[in-house]
């Protein structure tokens, strides 16, 4: 214990860096599943940014023709149009891939319209019937077309080739078809964990598709994105460093695919597109949009992004220069550790746990927004996950340490007290101390006060041996006290062999609970009393006796003492009640009884506990008598039927004794004694009785004993 604290900002250290480190691991591990957990964390977290934050302006101007169910299945409303249209004729004719001739009909229609530039998304690899007219629509719009190429992977699987490249055939672009500005290639190269596409390639070369670094001499593939920017007279926008180029998207739907059909449909031609005016300066895509030609991709905008859609979005992000960028790895590095440092300062210097944790959670929830804005305003995703769980990992843990450490430290402080101090009053100091020492400064309560003290104990200290003695009083001490700790009463003080507990003080359970608990404990401490005296008679030590006061009512609480020279204060109580509890205690010797009870005690516990009368006692300092008794014992334990029995003969010689009736009470308490010879106080009862019965009090007599000495 003394240990972590003298060690506790080192240890603190050491958990941060612990945190720190754990964290750096996983997050650079990202070759391997199970550690890539943060990698992963890191990319969720970029790609809610992507779907929340600022997007890529939408682009107008960009027409994405699908290649939909309908337009696969596309059936003419009427006769007629399938009798005076080309295109339909074609479209239904066969299944798709109709015959390469409706492409040539697109193009005349849409350049037709002024259409800037038309992309396909789509692959013309096997030759095709109608390549002829295609061919020849490509050379009339040469500078206004781009069709997609294709990389085949298989070699580079299998047996680590290179790949292959898959462009147009020959028929439809000469060969060197891939060095054409009309072909780019349309793939997109997804993260290698969790294959989601972030980025894109607007070059590649030969030794980067086989997994290799570039050379410099190598002439690089460009996309079909590359191609389009090229058409549309922006090729200073292409990037060319043969890197990938993280995108920021566009908007979810920004870019809906239209019916390729209706561009053949007159009246739909009419309605949707102003007989074709719609295309006016238009930059058009076609591909497949249709859920059996499965061309969708996992973006962070979605699961199921169709590929034509994706190369709008890359377009639309070189057009705007939109892209995003990682921090270098040695600032991630940075970052990670700096908040691991951190951490270690908040929970090290933050002593207040509570303000130490909001702190933590501020902080983070500051560097989130710090995140968001340098994404929406520079495009920089900033390392948020790994350092956030950096910083509150070592922050939560260190807290818990911190906790961990005071609850020991209480514990601790808690046991020393205990020593010297009665638990429950340890117990308030500890969990409630504005509450505790705001009492102590003053207040008036109803309190119950027990008083013990050993009978005959200064002649004992004259002949005893001084170490045994302390032994016996210790250990005698010990079992009485446990006494009072086991049934919620408080320590006051020892006051040499005597004990003073309170219930009521700290806090109370009500005047009746707290009254029948302090005779709970004087029970137990006559009991306990009993097991010792057994015990030092067998090893031949001098049994002790002792007597017991227990009085209930209001005293005054607080913390006395003195503040000069050095502050030495002790919380108790003083009051009448008080003295009288100590008064009673005194006057067992007197009656010859072991516990003695104050009238308000007497009243509240009479249903727990076989009470016995005592007398009217007027102790010394007191003007009005007070009503005494004992305990016999609790209700609930086992007692011997005859003893009740005679009990109540002995209280029915008490009423006639107080009655003046000597004779009868004489009677009676010559009945009980019968049974019990030795009871000292039916002995005291019986030699009034005899005394009075001869010479009989004056009127004035009322039963009271008075005592001019404590």
């Amino acid at each position: 214990m003394h240990w972590l604290g003298r060690h506790r900002l080192l240890i603190l250290g050491a958990i941060c860096a612990f945190w720190t480190l754990l964290v750096l691991s996983l997050h650079f591990a990202q070759g391997v599943p199970f550690f890539s957990a943060v990698w992963r964390g890191q990319k969720s977290f970029e790609d809610l940014l992507r779907r929340e934050g600022r997007k890529t302006a939408t682009h107008p101007d960009f027409v994405f023709l699908g290649i939909d169910q309908s337009t696969l299945e596309f059936k003419p409303f009427t006769p007629d149009l399938l009798e005076n249209n080309r295109a339909f004729q074609l479209m239904t004719e066969r299944p798709f891939p109709w015959s390469r001739e409706v492409w040539a009909l697109l193009l005349d229609r849409l350049f037709g319209a002024g259409a800037k530039l038309v992309m396909f998304d789509m692959i013309f690899s096997p030759p095709n019937d109608g390549d002829a007219a295609f061919h020849a629509a490509l050379d009339r719009y040469r500078d206004k077309v781009v069709l997609g190429a294709n990389f085949d992977f298989s070699l580079v699987r299998e047996q680590g080739g290179a790949a292959q490249n898959v462009p147009p055939n020959s028929t439809l672009i000469p060969p060197q078809q891939m060095d054409d500005d009309r072909v780019g290639y349309v793939v997109f190269f997804p993260d290698s964990l969790d294959k989601r596409i972030r980025s894109v390639r607007y070059t590649i070369t030969d030794l980067q598709l086989a997994g290799q670094f570039p050379l410099p001499e190598e002439k690089p593939y460009e996309s079909l994105g590359a191609r389009a920017l090229e058409k549309l007279g922006r090729g200073a926008d292409v990037p060319r460093d043969l890197q990938a180029h993280l995108l920021r998207f566009s908007a979810l739907n920004a870019y809906q695919p239209r019916p390729l059909w209706e561009i053949f449909e007159p009246p739909s031609w009419h309605a949707n597109y102003g007989d074709g005016a719609f295309f006016k300066n238009k930059i058009v895509i076609v591909g497949a949009s249709s859920q059996v030609a499965h061309d969708v991709f996992d973006t962070p905008m979605s699961p199921e992004t169709p590929g034509p859609v994706l190369h709008l979005h890359a377009l639309a992000a070189a057009l705007d220069h939109e892209f995003l960028y990682d921090t270098p790895i040695a600032l991630d590095f940075a970052t990670v550790c700096s908040a691991g440092v951190l951490a270690w300062v908040l929970v090290a210097f933050l002593r207040r746990p509570l303000f130490c944790l909001i702190t933590l959670l501020g902080i983070g929830a500051a560097y989130l927004g710090f995140s968001r804005v340098v994404y929406d305003r520079w495009g920089v995703l900033a390392m948020v996950v790994p350092t956030l769980t950096a910083f509150l990992m070592s922050g939560v843990f260190g807290l818990g340490f911190e906790y961990t450490l005071e609850r020991l430290e209480k514990r601790r402080t808690r046991r020393t007290l205990e020593r010297y101090v009665s638990k429950n009053l340890v117990k308030e100091i500890l969990e409630n101390p504005g509450g505790y020492y705001s009492s102590m400064l003053g207040s008036r309560k109803p309190v119950t006060v027990l008083f013990s003290d050993i009978v005959g104990f200064t002649p004992m200290t004259e002949r005893a041996d001084p170490v045994a003695l302390v032994k016996q009083l210790n250990e005698y001490l010990s079992r009485m006290v446990a006494a009072v700790f086991e049934n919620g009463g408080t320590l006051d003080k020892f006051i040499g062999d005597a004990i003073m507990a309170v219930w009521g003080n700290v806090s109370s359970r009500g005047v009746a609970e707290d009254a029948k608990a302090a005779v709970r404990t004087a029970l137990a401490m006559r009991r306990e009393l009993r097991k010792l005296n057994e015990s030092w008679r067998a090893q031949g030590v001098e049994e002790l006796a002792f007597g017991i006061g227990i009085n209930h009512g209001e005293a005054v609480i607080g913390n006395i003492g003195s503040y000069e020279p050095h502050e030495r204060l002790d919380p108790t109580v003083i009051g009448d009640a008080v003295n009288l509890a100590s008064r009673l205690e005194g006057l067992t010797r007197n009656y010859g009884v072991d516990i003695l009870l104050g009238d308000a005690v007497c009243e509240v516990v009479r249903d727990e506990f076989y009470l016995r009368t005592v007398a009217r006692a007027q102790v010394k300092g007191k003007s009005e008598p007070v009503e005494v008794c004992t305990p016999v014992a609790a209700r609930n334990e086992s007692v011997d039927p005859d003893l009740l029995k005679w009990l109540e003969v002995y209280e029915e010689g008490v009423r006639k004794f107080r009655d003046r009736d000597f004779t009868q009470a004489k009677i009676l308490f010559s009945r009980f004694l019968e049974f019990y010879p030795d009871d000292s106080l039916a002995k005291m009862y019986l030699e009034r009785a005899l005394e009075y019965e001869q010479e009989p009090p004056d009127q004035a007599w009322n039963a009271v004993e008075v005592f001019k000495s404590k």
